[in-house]
């Protein structure tokens, strides 16, 4: 592992596997590090960085009273550290949340291009009723910090109901680290719930906007939102591919990514 430092002090620790153009990977609310690892062997010319997040807000003194644009800008200075802290000018591939991050990170980083697989944004008739964040925190002073968490995979990634979700669970890989993540996951929640879309995204670099017919409806609305209000996107949706699209189907998001840089050159 290697560490740098954001501007606060913050120390990120990431993981670089392999050489070539840099590639960084923001993992989403649910997800460690370990979320891309059926995704790097298809980027294999290029070099992943792949960092742990700090926490969404957790070095602010008050999270529960911050404001989406505090927490935003909390995460795009690791990202920013992360970009000044790798040869060249990096891609940005962030998934969901970690989508929405490095779309904010473009807006003043030197990066060569960004890819945002489902950002994380509510449209505002289902943002003027989002209640996950409330939801999951009167759990987890409960002391249930297991159904909280699964009560987000329930809204987001599953949200046409799955018919046996505590199978599911066991055999997901990832899901005891995200128990861990529990508070994470609501401080992340109540900034995207707080989270309006601007007009425009002041992001010079291109960007790929990504998403799939499988996953939440909402999500897909929002990709094509958020796509609207980029200067230089593309739009792809993938069908049958759910909101977990670069793990679940990593060869063709890696292959559409390529394309894409392919044409941005």
């Amino acid at each position: 592992m290697q560490t740098t430092q954001s501007t606060d002090g913050t120390e990120i620790a990431y993981e670089r596997r392999g050489d070539g153009r840099p590639l960084v990977l923001l993992h989403g609310g649910m997800a460690p590090r370990a979320y891309w690892e059926p995704v790097v062997p298809h980027f294999e010319e290029f070099a992943a960085i792949i960092p742990q997040r700090p926490g969404f807000g957790t070095c602010l003194d008050d999270p529960s009273e911050t404001s989406a644009e505090e927490v935003l800008t909390r995460e795009a200075e690791y990202v920013r550290a992360l970009v000044d802290d790798v040869d060249n000018d990096p891609v940005l591939l962030g998934h969901s949340f970690g989508a929405l991050t490095a779309i904010e990170s473009a807006t003043d980083a030197a990066v060569e291009a960004v890819v945002a697989y489902e950002p994380a944004v509510l449209p505002d008739e289902f943002r003027a009723e989002a209640d996950l964040a409330d939801e999951m925190e009167a759990l987890i002073e409960r002391g249930d910090r297991r159904k909280a968490v699964k009560r987000y995979v329930e809204m987001v990634l599953h949200p046409d109901g799955i018919d046996d979700l505590d199978a599911w669970l066991a055999e997901w890989p990832v899901w005891p680290d995200c128990v861990d993540l529990a508070e994470e996951v609501v401080r992340m929640n109540r900034a995207v719930e707080r989270y309006r879309l601007p007009d425009r995204l002041d992001v010079d670099a291109p960007t790929l906007v990504l998403a799939g017919t499988a996953g939440p409806g909402f999500l897909r609305d929002s990709a094509r939102s958020v796509h609207d209000a980029l200067p230089h996107s593309r739009l792809v949706e993938f069908d049958g591919v759910s909101h977990s699209g670069p793990a679940e189907a990593p060869a063709t998001v890696a292959s559409e990514v390529r394309a894409f840089l392919q044409r941005s050159e």
